[in-house]
């Protein structure tokens, strides 16, 4: 697949795609990045294998902490959002040369504040487990493991920035063939890092392996060497190998005020959604961690499964916010309505099979991810609550997308606000101590279709195409 798109063919005035060329278009962006996010699932199944085959402690330890990370990541990811969106704007209005300020600006920003959040995760890793209510058997590895996470997030906002940059300008396959060899990365460096030095045996030969016997440690110091690779390889595709964004001479590295307000108009609302949705998460595991070491460990399983239903929806969201964008950029309002419409529809028809799947499939899933029978049968029955709810969480997750693109960054954040803590959480406090674990599923899968439907109100009812949300507006950020 080329990495360049004639966009005069979708956005010029004149252009007038039928239904077919508009779909053909989504597939397009969305493929790429879908199977990143497949291979991804995949090797977080052999990740949690990995880490589960050294027992209940081990998978629990990761699970503490996890909502933990991904409330930093998803600031970080929020960061990198508010100067994607320009690009994708900007380049739909065909400003070149504006794109490539953004770009150098956005790096700039990424590395700084990346060092920011490191060094507060390094700052709080070290009392968090005790805070998350965690087992006295779990605190130590737990504290480790988030350490050495907040020390790869310079890097790692550095990958996000590049490569959602790469996306909005069209460009989805590189960040995606990236983002796969990092799974592939974090899987090798993972065996060399968590098991002690072993022989194995493969059709009656003996292999010897190496290895350093680190455990959990060695789990976090293994993602953190693949983060950092694959950040450097992004950030040198996008300043010298992109055909739309590398760097040209002549353009100064500084940092401008009308570019930095957009990128906060932008960021802070998904800065706040991430809060929201992040706090919310750490919230959770307080309320599961006093079920003991089982319920967390198949909690933080369960949660790994799943993804592999809904990630295939954040693949097509990264396209919808590419193509609502440029649209928006172009002027072209109604070819925005419409590739919004039509990400939407696909995202809620694929996650719909996935989730089908992963009821039917759910003890086999779990059956890979753990040796530990009472985890099994406690997270297959979770999962199989949780697979109602994927056809909506579709629809939430690629209408987040489209408004994304739209500059519309307020309203999810607002909805995301209601829906989990006015719902999920109220829920879950009432039916934990009666029901458990499932009971805290069943709390997530209520919350998850009210979300869904909250999201899709917004999206028919329209206002997010009104110009007041768009970052390019009559030629001027």
């Amino acid at each position: 697949m080329p990495k360049e798109i004639d966009w005069s063919a979708y956005l010029s005035p004149d252009a007038s795609p039928n239904t077919v060329q508009q779909l053909h278009l989504v597939l397009r962006l969305s493929i790429p990045a879908i199977l990143a996010e497949i291979s991804a699932i995949a090797m977080q199944y052999i990740d949690a294998a990995m880490v589960g085959s050294l027992g209940a402690a081990a998978t629990a330890a990761i699970g503490l902490v996890s909502s933990t990370t991904w409330l930093f990541g998803g600031i970080c990811i929020s960061a990198a959002a508010g100067f994607s969106v320009q690009i994708a704007q900007l380049t739909g209005a065909g400003r070149r040369g504006e794109v490539q300020s953004v770009v150098r600006q956005g790096l700039m920003v990424a590395l700084a504040f990346g060092v920011l959040m490191g060094a507060l995760g390094a700052g709080v890793s070290a009392g968090l487990p005790r805070w998350l209510h965690g087992a006295d058997d779990v605190c130590p590895d737990a504290s480790r493991y988030f350490l050495l996470y907040a020390c790869a997030l310079p890097f790692g906002l550095l990958r996000q920035t590049a490569g959602s940059m790469l996306q909005c300008s069209g460009d989805m396959r590189t960040p995606s063939v990236l983002n796969i060899f990092m799974c592939v990365l974090d899987v090798l460096f993972n065996g060399l890092l968590i098991f002690p030095a072993r022989t194995v045996h493969i059709m009656g030969v003996a292999l010897a392996l190496p290895g350093a016997g680190l455990g959990v440690t060695g789990a976090a110091l293994g993602t953190a060497l693949a983060e950092t690779v694959t950040a450097l390889l992004m950030v040198f595709c996008l300043c010298f190998r992109s055909p739309a964004l590398r760097l040209v001479k002549g353009v100064p590295w500084r940092l401008e005020g009308t570019c930095l307000r957009a990128a906060a108009r932008l960021a802070l609302p998904l800065a706040l959604e991430r809060i929201v949705l992040g706090g919310a998460h750490i919230a959770g595991t307080r309320i599961v961690a006093p079920l003991g070491t089982v319920a967390v460990a198949a909690d933080s399983l369960a949660v790994t499964a799943e993804s592999f239903c809904y990630m295939p929806g954040y693949g097509i969201g990264s396209a919808a916010t590419t193509l609502v964008g440029q649209s928006i950029g172009a002027g072209r309002r109604d070819l925005a309505k419409r590739f919004a419409y039509l990400s939407v529809a696909l995202g809620v028809l694929i996650m719909a099979v996935t989730g089908a799947l992963m009821f039917m499939m759910a003890p086999w899933m779990f059956s890979l991810l753990t040796p530990d029978p009472a985890i099994r049968a406690l997270g297959a029955q979770v999962l199989r609550i949780e697979a109602f709810a994927e056809p909506l969480f579709a629809a939430s997750i690629v209408v987040a997308g489209a408004l994304r693109g739209a500059g519309d960054t307020l309203a999810p954040s607002v909805l995301n606000l209601v829906s989990m803590w006015g719902v999920r959480l109220t829920a879950a406090v009432m039916l934990a101590p009666r029901f458990g674990l499932p009971g805290v599923w069943a709390a997530m899968c209520g919350e998850l279709c009210v979300r869904g439907i909250l999201f899709l109100v917004r999206l028919v009812r329209g206002r997010w195409l009104e110009e007041k949300y768009a970052v390019v507006s009559d030629g001027q950020l």
